[in-house]
């Protein structure tokens, strides 16, 4: 890279406010969601899985999405995500105002049916019944591919699995198609072999990762998703959440350790590692953490300002 030739640009989604908190014990009240939309945004944030539009009885941390888009869905800097899982849950996120709705398939049939109540296809189906009706809303789409790279019911997933699994699911292609590590046991190498068959398989689709760092292999894992040819990654603000459905599966990727590792290895991301790190030790303190699972906020960057 020439001093004229500017640094390759990685997005940084924040999922703490949907997978972040999702997870969590203590549910906080909107104007805190609230805040920490707006703190994410302040730090140079502009993508943010706000809320998912899901069963109050089965994910009770979310059950204001409503509330809470009203609060945050008029700050022009905002790219609201809302996750769905069906028709139900993409008319309320149109209706509350989102910009763009994220919509979960579950790569291996055990996960699939403990964290959706339906098999794998099932969720395709539904991807295809939601696809038209977003973009005729005018809504940006993302698919997930969750357990892409293992399952805590079934073991190893394989890549063919997850391969065989996305060729279904841009059927009806999505603006962006995205592979989640959801209880954070998958390697850099199996990373790269992932992107590199997702990006043969659907060359014109953006790509995003969405990493737990379960095993301490997340940030490798980013890094790789990266090298490999992953445009978007996503992270959580002191690294709280996980999957309330999946066993073990703690950990998301802390946005600001992962801000250290991308702009200290020559990438550009727009987003301020310090109010970052401020907002991890923030939302720890409101969830009554002793401290958030992110590193930065203790040991500061390098070199030290």
């Amino acid at each position: 890279m020439t001093p004229s030739t500017p640094p390759p640009t990685v997005e940084i989604v924040e999922v703490a406010p949907r997978d972040g908190l999702q997870n969590e014990a203590r549910i906080l009240p909107t104007p805190v969601k609230a805040e920490l939309v707006r703190r994410s945004l302040d730090a140079g944030v502009r993508r943010i899985e706000v809320t998912a539009f899901a069963r109050p009885d089965r994910v009770p941390q979310m059950a204001d999405a409503e509330a809470l888009m009203a609060e945050v869905r008029d700050d022009p800097r905002l790219s609201a995500i809302g996750l769905v899982l069906n028709r139900r849950g993409l008319d309320r996120a149109i209706a509350a105002g989102c910009d763009e709705v994220t919509v979960v398939v579950v790569s291996s049939e055990g996960l699939a049916v403990r964290n959706q109540g339906v098999g794998t296809y099932d969720q395709v189906a539904a991807w295809h019944a939601i696809a038209p009706v977003a973009r005729e809303a005018g809504l940006k789409t993302s698919v997930i591919l969750a357990a892409a790279l293992g399952c805590p019911f079934e073991g190893e997933v394989p890549a063919s699995r997850v391969l065989e699994v996305a060729e279904a699911v841009v059927q009806e292609a999505p603006d962006e198609l995205a592979i989640a590590d959801t209880i954070g046991v998958g390697v850099p190498a199996q990373v790269g072999d992932l992107v590199a068959g997702l990006g043969a398989l659907a060359p014109g689709v953006p790509l995003r990762a969405h990493f737990h760092n379960t095993r301490n292999t997340g940030y490798a894992n980013a890094l790789a998703a990266v090298q490999a040819g992953v445009s978007v990654l996503d992270a959580s603000a002191g690294g709280i959440g996980g999957c309330p459905f999946a066993p073990g599966a703690t950990g998301n990727v802390a946005t600001e350790d992962l801000l250290y590792l991308l702009h200290r290895s020559g990438f550009s991301t727009g987003v301020d590692p310090e109010p970052v790190a401020a907002t991890g030790a923030w939302i720890a303190d409101q969830l009554g953490l002793a401290q958030a699972p992110a590193q930065l906020g203790r040991a500061g960057w390098f070199p030290a300002a």
